[in-house]
């Protein structure tokens, strides 16, 4: 009669159609306050059996579980867009870009799977790797380092210390640089030994794969559709209180949702930053597992060239420590280079302030590197930060110093049976830092949930 009510989201709107009633004539007011306390306009909450926070990977991941068991659930993305830290570029090349997560790391996973049952077509990336080193691009290392991060009998010191130990001296920084930004670190912040450990347990195959298309369309086509009805975009939680019969969960907009149980899938930063509060406080010893996860600054840029005079990869530049080719599996002509920035180099070209001074940086360490060439050929390019996403602030996670051995597993534990957790910061097999370890943190607490 008088209200239009929009479910899941933040705000109930309330049209006004007979001027008679804004006299608030007494009787009408009753009347007009027990017709809307009926049907819901005045309803603080909405009572469903799951909350998904984050909808990402993970928590996409989750909700294709629960809609297949039939649950009530929804999930509250704080962003405008499903797929958190991964997105599609359109446009700038002949062929689709990964703004995010864009290599299939092993295809021994639930990713692959995925591809596998919907015949998604994925190469071999076979790039070869140079190095530039000491002024120079050389196809051979005076000395081998990359044993370095895979080293599980290392003590428990930083990448950084643990090649200065071994003898790698400081023209071996910016290689360090790159060996860390597999992990999306920077080497004085990456524990040599617990990454070493973590990648002891990888099982999803040793060769990377790119797509024809994108990561991104692996999720938002064959994950994302069934849940896609429950998702509620621009609603960054601020609380959850877990104190009561039901979960109390509090977005900014001021929305409260109630749920029997909560999956928590947001990074690592928002859980680090206190972004949520709970209630009651998380235990302590989850609070420090946080803390002893890293997820520094992360940043790509595409460079799009008239000729390709690059080629493969290149690791060792000082302003950014890996460089890709981002032709490799790809169907177009455009000729497109990858700038992969993690750490404190991500940090120094953040700092510059603007995308102009960050691509002008690069093809000057370009120019060094082929002669000119870069400058020559440049076309345009796309800077895509990731640290300067205000519900992500970064790249991935890994252990730092003094992280331990079951610091993920604390992290993802339940608590009181009603607060689960999942990401790839999450993950305990092995494989954080990938979009299959969200997507296997996603399956594992939808899971114990339906239990």
């Amino acid at each position: 009669m008088l209200a239009t009510r929009r479910q899941g989201g933040d705000e109930c709107v309330v049209k006004w159609r007979h001027r008679w009633i804004n006299r608030w004539n007494p009787v009408w007011v009753v009347i007009w306050f027990f017709v809307y306390s009926m049907t819901g306009c005045f309803a603080e909450s909405e009572s469903l059996d799951v909350l998904v926070v984050g909808a990402g990977a993970a928590g996409l991941y989750a909700g294709y579980e629960l809609e297949k068991a039939g649950v009530s659930y929804r999930v509250l993305e704080a962003s405008d867009r499903i797929g958190g830290r991964l997105g599609k570029l359109t446009g700038f090349a002949d062929y689709p870009l990964d703004l995010g997560a864009q290599w299939l790391h092993g295809n021994k996973s639930i990713a692959a799977d995925l591809c596998r049952e919907h015949k998604i077509p994925y190469k071999w990336d076979t790039s070869s790797v140079r190095f530039w080193f000491e002024g120079a691009m050389v196809k051979r290392l005076p000395r081998k380092p990359f044993g370095l991060g895979e080293d599980a009998s290392a003590p428990d010191v930083s990448l950084s210390e643990y090649a200065a130990a071994e003898g790698f001296g400081d023209e071996y920084g910016a290689i360090l640089d790159g060996i860390a930004s597999e992990s999306g670190a920077a080497p004085w912040d990456v524990s040599a030994k617990w990454a070493a450990v973590e990648g002891e347990q990888w099982s999803a195959g040793l060769r990377d794969f790119k797509f024809e298309d994108t990561y991104y369309d692996v999720v938002a086509n064959h994950i994302a559709p069934p849940v896609m009805d429950h998702v509620v975009l621009n609603s960054p939680v601020t609380a959850i209180d877990y104190s009561g019969a039901k979960v109390r969960v509090t977005t900014k907009g001021g929305a409260v949702y109630e749920a029997d149980r909560v999956i928590v899938a947001v990074p690592i930063t928002v859980l680090k930053d206190g972004d949520i509060a709970f209630t009651p406080p998380l235990p302590e010893a989850k609070r420090e597992a946080f803390q002893k996860l890293g997820m520094g600054p992360g940043m790509k840029v595409f460079l799009k060239f008239n000729e390709d005079f690059f080629g493969g990869y290149v690791i060792g530049g000082e302003v950014c420590a890996v460089y890709a080719d981002e032709t490799v599996g790809k169907k177009g002509d455009d000729h497109v280079m990858l700038a992969f920035i993690m750490g404190d180099q991500a940090a120094a070209l953040g700092a510059l302030g603007s995308d102009e001074a960050v691509v002008e940086a690069l093809l000057e360490e370009l120019d060094a590197m082929y002669e000119g060439e870069a400058t020559k050929q440049f076309l345009d390019a796309k800077v895509i930060n990731w640290t300067a996403e205000p519900y992500i602030r970064g790249a991935y996670s890994y252990p730092r110093v003094g992280a331990g051995r079951k610091v993920r597993a604390i992290a993802a534990a339940p608590v009181a049976d009603r607060i689960f957790f999942a990401g790839e910061a999450m993950n305990q097999n092995g494989h954080p830092a990938t979009v299959h370890g969200a997507m296997e943190t996603g399956l594992e607490a939808a899971q114990a949930v339906l239990k």
